[in-house]
């Protein structure tokens, strides 16, 4: 999650949907929904007239719940398995207005 979220740091939501379109990850699907997302929000709520101009100016990534299970293993004995999540954080905003308010959306994934 975190080398897809580094490449489309900085970037406009038109560059960033193009990269994450060609980028061989499976992070790269739950980043473009998120993405799309935030873009929608801050279109509905009317903080935003023209979607073409946001900028990602934060995106970071960090850990979620983690689900702890068992595998049976040999000898009656059992195996911790791991199942992890990452919290993903991003802010939008436009370039041109300094003192407006960044759109900012958040969400849990499972990685």
């Amino acid at each position: 999650m975190r080398l897809v979220a580094d490449a489309v740091r900085g970037k406009s939501v038109s560059e960033a949907r193009s990269i994450l379109a060609f980028l061989p990850k499976v992070a790269t699907t739950p980043i473009l929904k998120l993405l799309e997302s935030a873009t929608s929000n801050a279109k509905e709520n009317g903080k935003v007239d023209d979607v073409a101009s946001l900028r990602i100016v934060t995106i970071f990534v960090d850990e979620g719940v983690t689900l702890k299970r068992f595998m049976p293993r040999a000898r009656g004995s059992g195996a911790r398995i791991r199942k992890r999540s990452s919290k993903v954080t991003l802010i939008l905003r436009e370039p041109t207005t300094n003192n407006s308010q960044p759109t900012t959306k958040s969400k849990a994934v499972k990685s």
